[in-house]
């Protein structure tokens, strides 16, 4: 009976997760944005970051990608990776104060980088694709957002340019990628916590084998005390009879 009624319920929860999916299966791909990884980095340090794109669509290709640098945030060295059947192009925008680097001023930065597709090299629908990018020195900012426009092989252009949402806000429907920057001393930190996090880990695991090879010495003791009286009873059992008992 209990079988019986364990089978049910589990039939029960599969319907109702492919009824979940049939309605809500629709919007999922919305969720698959383009996106940055990784999505923090070091203030002042150099960064190799990969712009993430997948395509949503099942009938169009992705044939271009056009990422902004945010204004507010100049960095003075970019460099792209090739990307196989992709070409890339950067825009450059004069820089007013310049930027002091290793005590040179830099005059301008790249504003802007393009990748277009040639042939079928193109994402199809249920692939993505990574393009990588090395830049530095990251600027002392809290975070970089970087504006992206996605375009289709039929005329399609996806917009990722909205904000992040302020602390508690929804995510917006088309958000830019956003890469957070740490402190230089907040990044060099976060080692040295997972290591502490981790030596915690460990003496509670040192702790936990040591509670568990204490249960299992009182077992044995308790069996071997068990095994004793056992004997002790079977040869009571097997006394002649007249024998005195001791």
């Amino acid at each position: 009976m209990m079988r019986h009624r364990r089978s049910a319920t589990t039939a029960a929860a599969l319907a109702l997760g492919a009824l979940l999916v049939g309605v809500f299966g629709v919007a999922a791909p919305a969720s698959a944005h383009v996106s940055v990884n990784p999505k923090e980095a070091t203030q002042g340090g150099y960064g190799r970051l990969a712009f993430r794109v997948p395509t949503e669509s099942d009938t169009a290709a992705t044939t271009k990608v056009e990422v902004v640098l945010p204004e507010n945030a100049p960095v003075a060295s970019v460099s792209t990776m090739p990307v196989p059947g992709w070409t890339v192009t950067t825009e450059k925008r004069k820089l007013e104060p310049p930027l002091e680097v290793h005590g040179s001023p830099v005059t301008e930065a790249v504003s802007k980088i393009t990748w277009t597709a040639s042939g079928d090299a193109g994402i199809k629908g249920g692939q993505f694709q990574e393009f990588p990018v090395s830049m530095g020195p990251l600027p002392k900012v809290d975070t970089m957002v970087f504006k992206a426009l996605q375009t289709y092989s039929d005329g399609n252009v996806v917009r990722w340019i909205e904000e992040p949402p302020a602390a508690g806000g929804q995510e917006p429907e088309h958000p830019a990628p956003v890469l957070k920057l740490l402190p230089a001393a907040a990044a060099s930190a976060s080692p040295a916590a997972g290591a502490a996090k981790g030596d915690s880990a460990d003496d509670d695991e040192d702790e936990g084998n040591s509670v568990a090879l204490g249960l299992g010495v009182a077992g044995l003791v308790a069996g071997l005390g068990g095994l004793a009286l056992g004997g002790l009873a079977f040869a009571r059992t097997r006394r002649p009879a007249g024998t005195p008992a001791a």
